[in-house]
């Protein structure tokens, strides 16, 4: 079971995303994201695979909630840095978790 510290050690920020584009090399289908996070992270890449639900220009401006502690990993030949949050659907498919809302990018999550 998960402690309280663990949660703690996530950090979860507030993101804008600013690029997207098709990740034609993945398995999945997925975009490769530019998300910016504000000053103090700074601009950071994630892949997601959100193709079912969002056009690419669908996601241009959309806010995300990310994991931006996690180390980076390499996605079908792209260097995802961040974790995008989402639900996984048995009928809806992959859902972006976002503010209600508009926050500042940046904010952190507690």
């Amino acid at each position: 079971m998960a402690e309280i510290t663990d949660f703690m050690k996530l950090d979860m920020r507030i993101g804008e995303i600013i690029s997207v584009e098709y990740n034609d090399k993945a398995l999945k289908p997925a975009y490769k994201l530019r998300i910016d996070f504000g000053e103090e992270i700074g601009i950071k890449n994630s892949s997601a695979q959100l193709c079912e639900n969002y056009q690419e220009d669908d996601l241009i401006g959309k806010k995300v909630i990310s994991v931006v502690n996690f180390p980076a990993r390499r996605v079908a030949g792209f260097k995802s840095e961040v974790l995008v949050l989402a639900a996984v659907t048995r009928d809806q498919g992959t859902v972006l978790l976002k503010p209600d809302v508009d926050v500042e990018i940046g904010s952190k999550i507690l």
